[in-house]
């Protein structure tokens, strides 16, 4: 039976229509664009593909704007350090000081035309060094209109007209949990908590206020939550999947090294069919890094209109299986501000910086907690879900 939900946004009530049809299986593994281009090598012709970049290219790290047309931020380099790199000889290299100050590094590109979905898929590795609680976005985004004449709208919700933004990072709360921290997903939409975005757990958990539960409808499936390697280099995946206008059809998932570790249906980021994907970028942003410089490192990048998958070696003939990630799970725990209000009050973590970092807008929350153990096999993640466990 259909059922009928009423959505608020800009202080109108919207009347949706009823649950969408079950959300289609997503594909895994080397199945997709990349299977079959070997170590990626022409990928970028293919029809489905919108850009690729293996920074082989550039003479230098001034020469990145002639690609990456939406900003080149703060502390960017190229590298041809060879456990830096994951192909080739080059790969982007984001530089953190040791600082209290924050700051945010990355690239953009705009999505002209723009579109409905995209996914994007980037290899990346944390610096053995990164320790950082609190304030960070630290992966790849896709957004719409979150930037307004290059300027970064932190602080400002999204309302079914005027944005979206997803970014696939790590978040860690506290010193309890293992650096680099829990893969999430930030999100800009409509029916966020805060005047901040929401933080979307595989599990299921939405913070802030973790106690009410996140729409995901009838089909999602609780995954356990993942904090990958310091020091290893991993393919990472994100597809946005903008909703029909009034229905929840909006759909957000991620892959790491080919395993789907999240998936988000039943979305609504969008009230008009003018709100599509214009740009996406990859950052390191970090509110107050006091402990050690550190580094983030970015290759092999392609933005594509459907599966991309991790790229296969030279020889290969694709269609292979996800090996293991050496990643761990940490047993599915919530994060720990399950109350009504965030944990620091609400207080915006970037409100002392310009907004043209390419994250733009953090509202992480540094008193959340995020227990973490481990698991082991990360072979079955993407069969694995664990049963969520609440504090008292």
């Amino acid at each position: 039976m259909a059922h009928r939900l009423t959505a608020v946004a800009c202080g109108l009530a919207f009347l949706w229509a009823g649950n969408p049809a079950s959300a289609q299986p997503l594909p895994e593994g080397n199945t997709g664009i990349a299977s079959h281009y070997p170590g990626d090598v022409g990928i970028a012709s293919d029809n489905a593909v919108i850009y690729a970049d293996d920074f082989e290219g550039y003479a230098s790290a001034s020469a990145l704007d002639t690609n990456w047309n939406a900003g080149i931020y703060h502390n960017v380099s190229l590298t041809s350090v060879g456990a830096n790199v994951y192909a080739g000889q080059k790969a982007l290299e984001f530089l953190s000081p040791q600082q209290s100050a924050e700051l945010s590094n990355g690239v953009g590109r705009t999505v002209s035309p723009e579109l409905d979905v995209l996914f994007l898929r980037y290899y990346s590795k944390y610096d053995p060094a990164f320790d950082v609680v609190g304030s960070s976005h630290n992966g790849g985004g896709i957004s719409s209109h979150y930037f307004v004449n290059g300027n970064a709208t932190p602080g400002v919700p999204a309302n079914g007209t005027n944005k979206f933004l997803v970014e696939y990072e790590c978040w860690r709360g506290d010193v309890a949990t293992p650096n680099p921290g829990d893969l999430n997903l930030y999100v800009y939409q409509p029916e966020q908590r805060s005047q901040w975005g929401d933080h979307f757990f595989p599990d299921g958990t939405v913070m802030p206020n973790t106690s009410v539960p996140g729409d995901f409808g009838l089909d999602f499936v609780p995954r356990p939550h993942i904090v990958p390697v310091l020091g290893r280099w991993y393919s990472y995946e994100l597809m946005v999947k903008a909703n029909t206008p009034g229905v929840r059809d909006g759909r957000i998932a991620v892959w790491l090294d080919g395993a789907l570790i999240a998936d988000f249906p039943n979305l609504r980021l969008r009230d008009t069919t003018a709100l599509t994907i214009d740009r996406f970028n990859l950052s390191l942003h970090i509110g107050s890094n006091t402990l050690s410089e550190t580094r983030k490192w970015y290759d092999n990048v392609v933005a594509a209109k459907s599966y991309i998958g991790p790229m296969v070696p030279t020889g290969s003939t694709g269609g292979g299986t996800t090996t293991d990630a050496g990643a761990t799970a940490d047993g599915g725990s919530p994060p720990g501000d399950a109350g009504t209000t965030p944990a620091d009050g609400g207080a915006p973590a970037d409100a002392g910086i310009p907004n043209n970092g390419v994250a733009g807008g953090c509202g992480c929350r540094a008193g959340a907690d995020l227990q973490a153990g481990t698991l082991g096999l990360f072979a079955a993640l993407g069969l694995l879900a664990l049963p969520r466990r609440r504090r008292a």
